[in-house]
């Protein structure tokens, strides 16, 4: 946890909240920090998230599509925590959108809602929407008791499991184009984000569920079919590549590592997910991901993270191959976060 903590605190320090956008990386960053303050029964980090939702207190920000849904976590969070009306205001504007958003595909919303980038791409299903749209859904709903919203998340897996995991492969694709009616890309490739996007937000939606829940037998199939899809993808690191099924020809991306093996010990610890076939490749992938953490002139950096991905009109397989990488990427830093707190979780249901 020392590695996790240098890091938070380094960028903490270093990033200037008030110039985050109202994002889904800078959302699931502020809601890391927040998950990771609640483990350490502590507000390391509440000065940061409480500059960041108050800038957009002040000026409102555009609710408009399933990344701008996402930092709804983080201004929830605050509500809850301080019980101030504004962030509830805050909130429940994220509440509105997801509840009378237009749904283009059974329950599902278009991935850009009614943004600026809804002109101009089809409208699709995104597997990133799990994450981004499904997981406040569901918390929400639970905690807040508002059965509408709860019973709305809950539908949610299976149905973009329906079209978005491949029959045959059990992997998913990065979108759904809903008037061509088909998967995107059209081949078989399979981006390592939007599958770590999966492995990561199913436990946390399933961890409000419950295995009495109806939907819960479903969810737990699925993920499951799609664990044992990827651990043939895994590489000799532990580490998995921004496309799967090109092995050795495009490169180790550790965001995806992290959501994948961060969400293969949340699942361990959560009964979802035999802890005998799935315990050495979630710990061998969690710690390449803690072993690339480098230490450099006095900052603290998280590596090998690909740049935002869009699945463009362009041939799909040489843009994600060629999609560059950084570091300290806000999204990859919360995927790792949340990979450090489902292996505290995994070692609690140890002791229980």
């Amino acid at each position: 946890m020392k590695q996790i903590l240098d890091l938070c605190d380094y960028l903490t320090k270093t990033w200037v909240p008030e110039e985050k956008r109202w994002g889904w990386g800078e959302g699931l960053f502020a809601y890391a920090l927040t998950e990771l303050d609640a483990y350490l029964k502590e507000d390391r980090y509440l000065p940061f998230v409480t500059r960041y939702i108050d800038k957009y207190v002040k000026q409102t920000p555009a609710i408009d599509c399933s990344d701008t849904a996402a930092p709804g976590l983080a201004s929830y969070y605050l509500q809850k925590k301080t019980k101030n009306a504004n962030y509830k205001e805050l909130t429940d504007k994220v509440i509105d959108y997801i509840k009378n958003c237009t749904k283009i595909l059974e329950d599902m919303p278009n991935h850009f809602g009614t943004s600026k980038d809804a002109k101009t791409y089809p409208q699709s299903v995104w597997v990133d929407s799990l994450m981004m749209f499904s997981v406040f859904t569901v918390r929400y709903g639970a905690e807040a008791r508002d059965k509408e919203l709860f019973d709305y998340g809950a539908k949610l897996p299976a149905q973009f499991a329906k079209y978005l995991m491949d029959n045959q492969e059990h992997l998913w694709y990065h979108a759904y184009w809903v008037k061509q009616c088909t998967h995107y890309p059209r081949r078989k490739l399979f981006w390592g984000r939007g599958n770590g996007w999966v492995m990561a937000s199913f436990p946390m939606i399933y961890q409000y569920l419950g295995k009495e829940h109806p939907q819960s037998k479903e969810i737990i199939e699925i993920y499951r079919k799609t664990s044992l899809a990827l651990l043939k993808y895994q590489r000799a690191d532990g580490t998995f590549e921004t496309v799967f099924n090109k092995v050795g020809k495009t490169y180790r991306e550790l965001s995806a590592t992290a959501l994948i093996c961060g969400g293969w010990l949340d699942a361990i610890a959560q009964g979802m997910l035999d802890e005998k076939t799935f315990l050495n490749p979630a710990l061998k992938g969690y710690n390449a991901c803690l072993d690339s953490i480098i230490y450099e002139n006095e900052g603290v950096f998280f590596p090998e993270i690909s740049r935002p991905t869009v699945p463009m009109k362009v041939i799909p397989y040489t843009w994600y191959k060629w999609m560059p990488l950084g570091r300290n990427w806000n999204y990859g830093v919360a995927a790792l976060v949340f990979a450090a707190l489902n292996y505290q979780k995994y070692l609690d249901s140890k002791q229980n």
